[in-house]
């Protein structure tokens, strides 16, 4: 997965490609648009060259396995997905590597099974719920999270971190934003890290007049089928703002 010795000629390429290509469609979800931190990925970027395609491995809980979902297309990886192939092309995949009640210390355990071995150009790694309401140690959730960030790395792999979503079996454990706080740094001090805050997107939404509840399932805890596609909404247009030109598509 390394990519060192990739000049800036495959990089003009790219942008020579994107420049021929029409703008990727505007995807617009039923919430208040949030404007997102780009999030760039060399990784994501330059697999748009390949003809192999793009791979991406949503590793996370219950949150990625689509709990509260009417189905698995309305988890948020299939729906990103769908968004992705819409704007770059057809070679995208997304892989739901979802496990209900995992946190970091579980997801570490399977990190190279479920992520590393699927050859991934970016993993988005959603965790931190879980930890909040076991009130796990958040030294030792920041220890994991270090662990299977290295992990990623030293396999080349660009990561998004994706913390908790505002829910009200949550919320309701002292210190839950402590877990999103660690999350931030490691994206802040990590290279080829990057933070996608679904903490801050919920807030901004609320603010907005959508509150969280309108995005969440009776069990105060996982997205409805409109939380999991804005969610995705808002990712898919974070990724395609960190792309070198946002019109670049597959070859």
């Amino acid at each position: 997965m390394a990519r060192k010795g990739q000049g800036p000629l495959r990089f003009l390429h790219a942008l020579a490609l994107a420049l021929t290509l029409p703008l990727a469609p505007a995807f617009a979800a039923s919430c208040p648009t949030q404007p997102q931190p780009p999030i760039v990925s060399a990784g994501l970027a330059d697999a748009l060259l390949r003809p192999g395609g793009v791979r991406i491995v949503a590793l996370g809980s219950s949150s990625t396995a689509g709990s509260g979902a009417s189905d698995a297309a309305h988890a948020y990886p299939a729906l990103l997905e769908a968004r992705l192939r819409a704007a770059l092309g057809p070679g995208i995949t997304v892989f739901n590597r979802g496990q209900g009640g995992e946190d970091a210390d579980n997801m570490l355990e399977r990190i190279g099974r479920d992520a590393i071995a699927e050859r991934p150009d970016l993993v988005i790694w959603q965790l931190g719920a879980n930890a909040a309401m076991r009130q796990m140690d958040p030294d030792r959730f920041a220890r994991f999270v270090r662990q299977g960030v290295g992990q990623l790395r030293q396999a080349g792999i660009d990561v998004v971190l994706m913390d908790n979503q505002r829910a009200p079996r949550i919320t309701a454990h002292p210190g839950n934003r402590r877990f999103d706080a660690i999350l931030a740094e490691i994206a802040t001090s990590t290279p080829g890290v990057t933070l996608f805050s679904r903490g801050r997107l919920m807030d901004g939404w609320a603010a907005a007049g959508v509150p969280a509840e309108a995005l969440l399932v009776s069990d105060g805890l996982h997205h409805n089928d409109r939380g999991y596609a804005c969610v995705a909404d808002a990712l898919a247009d974070a990724l395609l703002a960190g792309l070198p030109i946002r019109s670049a598509r597959m070859p």
